[in-house]
């Protein structure tokens, strides 16, 4: 059960949502790591203030206001903004990542917007949070169309990291047990071929070669006999 810590709930105009919503993230819900430049001390929020402004605008721009609100979800590791309304039917989540023309389902207000100086040109959102996001360190910005709506979410460093060395253990894990069952067919029956290995551990026999080679190469085995002969597992007492 994930408990909720806070909960806001910002009125108003376009303006004053666009404020409203920054001034709540800088002050109650982010952090801004301290960090030293020569001896500037300086303060940034977590995540990049260029790509929160352009998540905010494209919300506004694009949500269907006869649906649900706009959800602002700010969580330990990332911060997600749910807005009702899915994608035109020329685009898809992939085409926003790329170039593509603007199709605003608010053509005036995006009108406004861009008369003010909030919008600077038209369908660079996506890429200008993930410009942001590059900048600031972070990984690709995460946009998916779930609930009748568009999610867009920001990850911190550190989640992706994380995430990256599980599917990196996970992947070792992996290896490491193909070895060792490798070890254990040669044990059971030295003269065991590759496309047998193959066919008991349910891999292809050139990832069986590959785990092989890094056992010969790390000492574990040796070819006694050439391609006729039998393998030999190296104890360790052997070493």
């Amino acid at each position: 059960m994930v408990d909720m810590r806070f909960q806001e709930v910002c009125e108003g105009n376009l303006f004053q949502l666009l404020r409203d919503v920054m001034e709540q993230l800088e002050k109650k819900f982010l952090i801004k790591p301290v960090r030293f430049e020569g001896l500037r001390r300086l303060e940034e929020l977590e995540y990049p203030v260029p790509a929160l402004r352009e998540m905010l605008l494209n919300a506004l721009v694009h949500r269907n206001y006869m649906g649900s609100m706009t959800q602002l979800r700010v969580m330990d590791d990332r911060l997600s903004l749910w807005n009702a309304g899915v994608l035109p039917l020329e685009l898809t989540v992939e085409k926003l990542f790329q170039s593509h023309r603007s199709i605003p389902r608010n053509p005036l207000i995006a009108e406004v917007c861009y008369r003010v100086g909030y919008i600077d040109s038209w369908g660079r959102g996506i890429e200008k949070i993930t410009e942001a996001c590059k900048a600031a360190g972070l990984p690709e910005p995460i946009i998916e169309e779930n609930s009748g709506g568009v999610a867009v979410e920001l990850v911190k460093a550190s989640a992706s990291d994380e995430l990256g060395n599980q599917l990196g253990n996970q992947l070792g894990n992996q290896l490491g047990n193909t070895k060792e069952r490798i070890l254990t067919e040669m044990k059971n029956n030295p003269k065991i071929s590759g496309a047998q290995l193959a066919e008991l551990l349910g891999i292809s026999t050139t990832a069986v070669e590959k785990n092989i080679k890094q056992l010969r190469e790390d000492g574990l085995i040796n070819r006694v006999g050439g391609t006729r002969g039998h393998w030999k597992v190296i104890e360790s007492d052997e070493v």
